[in-house]
């Protein structure tokens, strides 16, 4: 394998980048890595898994602060005014349910059949 392809290889892996940084590996042992195993073996995971979990984080922390900022964005007053329509058509739909139970409680009495005009 050719330096080159190594070279592009890091390029898709910016993580060997900040291994090498922090000094917990070498250019030369990741290029010895590379030219025995090649780019899809499973000896690069530990390498390169702990950048993607990093960027999990990074995402999960990004996701709150959007949802930090879209809480922060929003008109409380608004949402009073909402909750309390709510309220009130919640209310007057259950009197109207109360109301139809009342009017069922009076028994229904049929009026005479001979009489024809309240006489």
């Amino acid at each position: 394998m050719s330096k080159e392809t190594f070279k592009d290889f890091v390029r898709h892996h910016p993580e060997l980048v900040s291994k090498v940084n922090n000094q917990e590996m070498t250019w030369q042992k990741f290029y010895e890595m590379y030219d025995i195993y090649g780019e899809d073996a499973t000896v690069w995971q530990p390498y390169l898994n702990s950048v993607t979990e990093t960027k999990n984080t990074i995402k999960k922390e990004q996701s709150i602060q959007e949802l930090i900022n879209m809480i922060k964005k929003v008109d409380l007053d608004t949402v009073r005014k909402g909750i309390n329509g709510l309220q009130k058509a919640i209310s007057i739909i259950q009197d109207m349910g109360n109301n139809t139970e009342n009017n069922n409680q009076t028994p229904y009495q049929p009026r005479p059949m001979y009489k024809y005009f309240e006489d």
